[in-house]
């Protein structure tokens, strides 16, 4: 035997794979801080101000129940249905619609969604190009962004400030050149911060999009919780370059999983081709049950009409716990309506190195910077030091807990 016998035999294993490789696209998507937070705040222990969840108390759940086994004695509620939802209820949105922007809207106009998050992401596959420029509020909606990273747009921030929108910084930037092809706003009761656009802001917003060619999207889950009962006029009822979205989440309930866009009919029909690649169709069962609360208008008002009333307690209750445990520590919003209410530490307390104490103490909320367009910078000093609070979840007595537990994992950090 030969020394070279002794050697061992090549092997014969496979080379280990190479890693997955993603499409360069998510490396431009920033998380949700928001979506990270539930899980945390998920504990029995944990009283969450994070996520804007409505009421379960408060969602018609017998009324629900009802319609599904109304729903259920037909064959078409466990049935593909078309992909830009079923005619009844395309039907009864396009009344409403009408009725919210005294004009006309018809069936075709409108298609049904996955929510209205689904609608915002099908419309800017439908419009926008890499590279493409959008304006949006800063805050920000922090899906919008993600929608918008993911369709590969460029995003410039323009702020606001209590009347919503400051359109006329808009204007000076389109003045001098910009062209955006859309621009997207919480219009109503903004998240996170809570403010609503003035009706003279909504009429400049709709002369500009008329004046330079770009659409403005109208996200407007909140706009029928007013708390004096009177939704703001929509921006759409002031020019035809505006796209609304709106969901059954925040006035029925988060999973009936319905939402719906209403847009000119070249580009509901994009959407809808758009949306045959993505799922086909929408739930049956979910859109028949939207559909009979929806059209029963009485009963739809009366329904508003409640949950309206009890966010107002639950807001009042909130804020004056805030005014007693803060004082003149934080500024805050007046909530008129939403889910939302909008702080800012006076000292310029960081609040995301705020929020582990906060968990500690049984308490959670959403740091200022989870809503800034530039992640790197923050948002700056303004949104380190707020925080976005939501009262919707919690009766009054449970969110005067929640706040009193906040004020102690702030006392001794104010300021750091």
């Amino acid at each position: 035997m030969t020394s070279t016998d002794l050697r061992p035999a090549p092997s014969t294993a496979p080379a280990a794979p190479p890693p997955v490789a993603l499409a360069a696209r998510l490396a431009g998507i920033r998380g949700s801080a928001i979506r990270d937070l539930l899980t945390l705040t998920a504990r029995d222990d944990v009283l969450s101000l994070a996520g804007g969840l409505p009421a379960a108390d408060l969602m018609p759940r017998e009324r629900i129940a009802a319609a599904a086994d109304r729903a259920l004695r037909s064959p078409a509620a466990v049935q593909y249905s078309e992909t830009a939802g079923l005619a009844h209820l395309r039907e009864v949105v396009a009344g409403h619609e009408t009725g919210r922007t005294g004009r006309a809207i018809a069936p075709a106009d409108v298609v049904v969604t996955s929510g209205s998050q689904q609608a915002l992401d099908l419309l800017a596959r439908a419009l926008l190009d890499p590279g493409d420029p959008v304006a949006v509020e800063d805050p920000v909606y922090v899906g919008a962004l993600q929608v918008l990273q993911a369709a590969g747009a460029e995003v410039h921030p323009v702020p606001l400030d209590a009347d919503g929108m400051c359109v006329d910084i808009l204007a000076a930037r389109l003045g001098a050149g910009f062209r955006p092809r859309l621009v997207h706003t919480v219009s109503s009761f903004h998240n996170p911060r809570g403010v609503t656009m003035s009706q003279e802001r909504r009429r400049a917003l709709a002369g500009l999009a008329e004046r330079y060619g770009f659409l403005v999207v109208e996200d407007d889950p909140y706009g029928l919780l007013a708390f004096d009962g009177t939704p703001p006029r929509p921006l759409a009822a002031h020019g035809e370059r505006v796209v609304r979205l709106g969901s059954a989440s925040k006035v029925l309930a988060p999973s009936l999983r319905v939402g719906w866009l209403v847009a000119p009919p070249v580009l509901a029909a994009a959407v809808e081709r758009l949306k045959q690649s993505t799922d086909l169709c929408g739930s049956s069962l979910t859109q028949m049950i939207t559909a009979e609360l929806l059209a029963d208008e009485p009963w739809f008002a009366a329904h508003v009409d409640g949950v309206r009333r009890e966010n107002r307690d639950r807001a009042a209750a909130l804020t004056a716990a805030v005014d007693a445990e803060f004082g003149a520590a934080v500024a805050r919003s007046t909530p008129a309506g939403g889910m939302f209410c909008w702080l800012e530490f006076a000292d310029g307390t960081d609040t995301t190195a705020l929020l582990p104490t906060a968990l500690e103490h049984g308490v959670g909320f959403v740091p200022g910077a989870a809503f800034s367009v530039d992640a790197a910078a923050d948002g700056g000093p303004g949104l380190r030091s707020a925080a976005r609070l939501c009262f919707a979840t919690y009766p009054p007595d449970v969110l005067t807990e929640a706040v009193r537990r906040l004020a102690r994992a702030a006392d001794g950090r104010i300021g750091q």
